[in-house]
């Protein structure tokens, strides 16, 4: 005997418009999208920002602050002042700009460095990397073109290749040395003359930065959450497998919309999840991979895929990561016997012979405050690395850096000197540019941060 089951594989087109939903069911999907979308709304509310900027310039003197299909340059690394983005770095000069692509396709300029190491991050709205650019991809020297989901126009010649973004926000944020900065840029495809255009980006206008209070500027808000989450899921299409939740948001909105009563509980969730779930994931020690001595790192950095979870706690505690092949990131909180870091202890960070991060571009190690930023020192260092040519190595050949918020009195101990900021805890995180194989594979991690006795 057989049967048709042609109904049973029919698909599901998700819930019934107009359907009773309680509210515990509303906080229920709520709190999930908070969380999933967490990083899109981020994202899309610095293009928000970003749209306000009348050129490109500095937010505060300190950051990178242009149109949408723009960019803006610094000329030296980023200033300790800077609180819009938590853990920046001092071993590359930034840029950023936010693209807004369903407004036009973007050219990006890029010129050549020679053999300096060089990147520029193109990701979409969900911070996932969506352009191949930089030295370790064989870049050459020329223009390329970015363009949205829904693009269809015509690629001019002198395009060297088409990148195509899966929403239609993303962000641009090239790292690069100084030489050639001047001819690093973006700008609408109308503008495209098949020539390198040029900046003086020293002489760039400064915008006032809104006061943070140290912490990191506020770029998602649960009060708003609930409004803005249609934009989000028009900006960003579903990936494979997400169009039941979709569907399911879709109807929740709708449901909003209608019931000021839910609504409220929606925003009371989301509110929640912020502080829940979302916060935690500030902290470097509660995601990631677990590695020796307490380190971890990720594997899937702007290639998060469906993996909601080190999305959204990059995107909470150091937002716009590079791919692991571009630069690979290793996060520490805690000493070796698994004690939070804190600027009250002393501790040591000793790299034996030959086990410095095994890279093709070069290294660092950061030191970071409470929120993730530098705290001003009496030297003004904030990291060491590859760019330290003074630093002391041991008769044996391992180099030992000393973490610690007073300065060494021993000579060779004050040349390998990281500050601590002071009566606080704080962070360490080592940065590998252009990794080798021997680290983006684990072979390589780094060593024990030790506490002295």
């Amino acid at each position: 005997m057989s049967m048709d089951r042609s109904d049973t594989l029919t698909p599901v087109p998700g819930p019934a418009a107009g359907t009773r939903i309680t509210e515990a069911y509303a906080r229920l999907l709520t709190r999930d999208a908070y969380f999933w979308a967490w990083p899109m709304a981020n994202i899309y509310n610095k293009r928000l920002a970003f749209a306000k900027a009348p050129e490109p310039g500095l937010l505060g003197g300190v950051l990178p602050f242009s149109p949408p299909n723009r960019v803006a340059m610094l000329t030296d690394y980023v200033d300790p002042a800077e609180r819009a983005v938590a853990c920046p770095n001092q071993d590359v000069v930034y840029g950023g700009g936010i693209l807004a692509l369903d407004e036009s396709a973007v050219v990006v300029q890029v010129p050549d460095f020679g053999n300096r190491f060089w990147v520029y991050q193109v990701v979409d709205l969900r911070t996932d990397s969506f352009a191949d650019l930089g030295a370790m991809h064989g870049t050459k020297p020329g223009f390329y073109l970015l363009v949205g989901p829904d693009w269809n126009g015509e690629v001019p010649a002198g395009i060297t290749k088409v990148f195509r973004s899966g929403t239609n926000t993303g962000f641009f944020g090239p790292r690069a040395f100084q030489d050639v900065i001047s001819l690093i840029d973006v700008y609408p495809l109308a503008e495209f003359d098949g020539k390198m255009k040029k900046h003086d980006w020293a002489k760039l206008p400064k915008f006032p930065q809104p006061e943070s209070g140290g912490a990191e500027t506020r770029w998602v808000f649960p009060e708003t959450f609930i409004d803005q989450l249609p934009l989000l899921l028009d900006d960003a299409r579903p990936q494979p497998g997400e169009k039941p939740r979709y569907a399911a948001l879709r109807e929740l909105i709708a449901v909003a919309q209608k019931n000021p009563e839910l609504k409220a509980a929606m925003i009371d969730e989301a509110t929640k999840a912020d502080k829940e779930l979302v916060a935690p994931l500030f902290e470097f020690r509660n995601f990631g991979i677990p590695l020796p001595h307490n380190w971890t790192t990720i594997n899937n950095g702007a290639a998060f895929g469906t993996d909601y979870f080190t999305r959204t706690a990059v995107g909470k505690s150091n937002i716009l990561v590079n791919k692991p092949s571009e630069t690979k990131y290793f996060y520490q909180d805690l000493d070796e016997d698994g004690q939070r870091l804190n600027s009250r202890n002393r501790y040591t960070v000793t790299f034996a012979d030959g086990q410095l991060p095994p890279v093709k571009g070069f290294w660092s190690l950061t030191m970071y405050n409470q929120h993730h930023f530098f705290e001003p020192n009496a030297i003004k260092r904030y990291s060491v690395g590859t760019k330290n040519k003074d630093l002391h190595k041991a008769p044996d050949g391992s180099l030992t850096i000393y973490v610690q918020a007073d300065e060494p009195t021993d000579p060779a101990e004050r040349a390998n000197w990281l500050p601590s900021p002071r009566n606080e805890d704080f962070s360490l995180y080592v940065r590998a540019y252009w990794p080798e194989q021997a680290v983006t594979s684990g072979q390589w991690t780094p060593p024990a941060v030790v506490m002295r006795r």
